[in-house]
Parts: structure tokens; C-alpha cells; sequence
């Protein structure tokens, strides 16, 4: 079976017609390492499927600092779903950390799918969920664990994150600066 087709289906159930119908309208990119597929200050227009690869969202401030707000991994979808629904420019940037292989598809297109046909309706409505519960633990995150435990319940998440992004961006996911990091790293390391 597709591994597309069965990752909709662990959201929602989808016929493989209605599956061959997505396929037909998004279009399969690859993308190299430090593209912005999303920048901040334009309207997006397009939503997104991670197959391969590592991508993040951030929120740049006045000053040029860097704020992660998601990491995302295979069979993610990415979109700044705020400034589609509204209409309106994105505050994120979101950007491939590695190379990247995404299918992409006019949002437009895709909310025209939502209103004609149920299963894609649904489909849309579990992946709201989804990003809903994912916001919700990382809030919960913040509030209830402190930096080591938010380091080790991200290295549970993403077990080879250390090898795959610089320190500086775990370390703005985190909401603590490199060298906080680098001595959470050297007092895990002490205790193992």
C-alpha cells in the first residue's frame, strides 16, 4: 500500500479515489536544504505534505534574532494555516532545514475539495485536531517542565535532532540560549 495513502488514512478514512483525486491535484517538489517555502510578510497560498526531510517555522524578530516555533518531520503537513484561513500574510517563515521532498497544493483547491467531498472534509477536520492537541502540548510543555525535561521530551520526539540542526535553533525551540543547551547536554551526558 502507498505510504501516502495509508498516512491520510491513519488521520482519516479516505477512499483510494478520493486519495487519486488529492494526488491529481498536488504537485510532488523537491526542495534543497535553507529554502523558504513560507515567508514571513507574504501571503501563502499553498499547503504542504512532508514526505522526506526536516523543516521548521520561526518567527523573526526587528532585531534579526530567530524564534523556532515547529519542527517538522515526515508526513507533517506544513502550512501557515493562520494567513490562509484569514487570508492574510504569514508571521512565520517556514523553512527546509535538509533536503526536502513535500507535495504542495493551492490551498484554495484543497478548501474547494473540503466543501464538496465528506471523507476530505473530515480528513481537514482530524488535521485540525491534530495541529490543535500539538499546540496544546508544547504550551503545556512550557508551563509544566523545565528546560532539561523540554530537552528530553524533544530528544524523545526527534531522537537524532542534535545531528540534524545546529544547537542555536534546539536551543530557540527550547526558549533557552546555546549555552543554557550546552550545559544541560554536559550534565545528561555526566549522569550516563
Amino acid at each position: 500500500m502507498d505510504k501516502n495513502f495509508s498516512f491520510l488514512n491513519s488521520i482519516s478514512e479516505i477512499s483510494e479515489a478520493t486519495f487519486k483525486k488529492l494526488l491529481e491535484a498536488a504537485t510532488l517538489v523537491n526542495v534543497e536544504a535553507g529554502n523558504q517555502l513560507i515567508k514571513a510578510d507574504e501571503s501563502p497560498s499553498k499547503v504542504y505534505l512532508l514526505i522526506s526531510g526536516f523543516m521548521r517555522a520561526y518567527l523573526s524578530s526587528e532585531t534579526g534574532k530567530e524564534y523556532n516555533k515547529k519542527f517538522f518531520l515526515p508526513y507533517n503537513f506544513v502550512a501557515s494555516l493562520t494567513a490562509l484561513i484569514k487570508n492574510e500574510k504569514s508571521r512565520l517563515t517556514y523553512e527546509t532545514l535538509t533536503d526536502c521532498q513535500l507535495y504542495e497544493m493551492n490551498f484554495e483547491v484543497f478548501m474547494n475539495f473540503v466543501n464538496t467531498d465528506l471523507s476530505i472534509c473530515k480528513l481537514y477536520v482530524k488535521t485540525l485536531e491534530g495541529v490543535f492537541m500539538d499546540d496544546e502540548k508544547r504550551q503545556l510543555e512550557f508551563i509544566s517542565m523545565n528546560a532539561t525535561q523540554r530537552y528530553l521530551a524533544l530528544k524523545k520526539e526527534i531522537s537524532d535532532i542534535d545531528s540534524l540542526i545546529p544547537q542555536y535553533q534546539i536551543a530557540s525551540y527550547l526558549s533557552i540560549t546555546p549555552v543554557q543547551l550546552c550545559r544541560i547536554r554536559k550534565k545528561l551526558n555526566a549522569n550516563y
